[in-house]
This record gives structure tokens, C-alpha cells and sequence, in this order.
């Protein structure tokens, strides 16, 4: 047996309770994975809540981990025993139950394919803090169609997946002006990111802004009433990601 935290039924955090929980075995497409570093993300305290994911009691919560191989399937091919990996161990794509048996653990199970090398020059703490922020923050500029060039305005630029979005707009998509909202305290540190601008929204209204852009990234999800407020010729398409899914709109006055 290793320990755990997990819960029987949902409700609030105090439905949470330490105890054993069975150690895992790898089935032929699995890793075994002794947990070094695990993360927390919104999704995990929502699946808590309420069933919005299918999955069966007890479930051990946590999407992300860092750890070392320890154990494998017969057909895993790209991983050894003695690697150290990182990933988000969920599949929300399967069609499929959630694994009962999340990251907040000594031992997990994951698919070879949902994982990979943690880079050497990360900690496992900082490797495990990546997986689902960065699947998030790069599914949203695929959901939008986001092309090189284009101009991206992004509302909380210091948040987990914000501060991802600033990054992979300047590096990795080549957005050709970069703008992002955050509060006084942070506005040097998303300049630093990569943001050729930053708006800050304590100071700055965001019916004042009178630029326009191709895109508008809210990693909040409650921007829509605040757009509402932006000039006629503010018509970018708008993702919505502080939720569970994803929401697109070209935005019509």
C-alpha cells in the first residue's frame, strides 16, 4: 500500500482524508512512476465538487507530476527504468473514465504516450507545475486558428496558463505585438515574459484601449461582460479558457 490523498464522495475540500491507497500495477502501455513533485489545477478541485468527468470512487486527485520511472509495461518502448519523466497523467480525449488514481500520490500509472523526458535542466517541482497549463494555453491558439503575424490581446498575463500564452505568443507563434492585461505589482515581471505591452487594469479601463487586435486570449473566462465595454472596432476572435472547455466567438457590435 502507499499513501494518498483521496475522496469517497463529492463535496467540499473536507471531503479529502490522507490514507493507503493500493499501488498500482502497469499495464502493457504503462509506465510506473515513483511521484516526486505533483500539481494542483482549477479541474481538480471542480471534478472534486461535482461530476463533470466520469470516474469511479475513490478518486485520487491531480492531473500533473513529475517523478521516475520505476516500473513498465511489455510494449513500452520509449521509456527504461531509471528515467525521469513528466506529464499530465489524464487523457480528456479518451472518451473514457478518468483514472481513478491521480498524481497526489506516492505511485502512479501513466500511458507512455501522455508523458515525456523531464528536461534536465527543470526541477521535478518545476517540471510538474507545466503539463495541463501548457496543453491549455497552447489548445487555445489552435482552437483560434492563431496565424504568425497576428496581434493577441491577453487578459491575465501573470496567471498560471497567462503567463504560458505571453511566452508561446512571442516565442513559439510569432504573434507580431503581444499585449497583456495584469494588476500594478506584476506589470514588470509579464514585461519580462515577452509582452510588448502590458495594460494595467487598475489604472487603465479596458474601454480605454482603442487599439485592435486578431485575437483576444481570456485565461480567466470571465472577461465577456468586460468586452462588451471595448470599441466597435475591437473585433477579434475571443477563446474563454478559465473554464472547463474552451469557448469561440468572433465578436460582432
Amino acid at each position: 500500500m502507499q499513501k494518498a490523498w483521496f475522496y469517497e464522495e463529492y463535496g467540499p475540500k473536507e471531503v479529502l482524508k490522507l490514507g493507503d491507497f493500493p499501488i498500482p500495477t502497469p499495464l502493457h502501455n504503462q509506465l510506473q512512476v515513483q511521484v516526486r513533485a505533483a500539481a494542483l489545477n482549477p479541474i481538480d478541485f471542480k471534478r472534486r465538487q461535482r461530476p463533470i468527468f466520469p470516474s469511479d470512487f475513490p478518486v485520487v486527485p491531480g492531473c500533473d507530476m513529475a517523478g521516475v520511472v520505476i516500473g513498465k509495461g511489455g510494449g513500452v518502448t520509449k521509456f527504461d527504468v531509471g528515467d525521469e519523466v513528466y506529464g499530465n497523467i489524464q487523457d480528456f480525449n479518451a472518451g473514457e473514465k478518468l483514472k481513478q488514481l491521480g498524481t497526489l500520490a506516492e505511485f502512479i500509472v501513466v500511458e507512455e504516450s501522455l508523458i515525456a523526458t523531464k528536461p534536465n535542466n527543470l526541477s521535478f517541482e518545476e517540471a510538474a507545475s507545466l503539463p495541463l497549463a501548457v496543453q491549455t494555453a497552447i489548445e487555445g491558439f489552435k482552437t483560434a486558428g492563431f496565424k504568425e503575424g497576428q496581434t493577441v490581446f491577453i487578459v491575465g498575463g501573470a496567471g498560471g496558463v497567462g503567463t504560458l500564452v505571453v511566452q508561446l505568443a512571442k516565442h513559439l507563434y510569432g504573434a507580431s505585438h503581444v499585449v497583456a492585461t495584469t494588476s500594478t505589482p506584476k506589470v514588470e515581471f509579464v514585461e519580462k515574459l515577452g509582452a510588448d505591452r502590458v495594460v494595467d487594469y487598475r489604472k487603465t479601463r479596458y474601454e480605454d484601449v482603442d487599439e485592435k487586435y486578431d485575437f483576444l486570449y481570456d485565461t480567466i473566462g470571465k472577461f465577456l461582460y468586460g468586452f462588451l465595454y471595448f470599441p466597435w472596432n475591437f473585433q477579434p476572435r475571443v477563446v474563454l479558457c478559465g473554464k472547463s472547455l474552451f469557448y469561440i466567438s468572433t465578436w460582432i457590435c
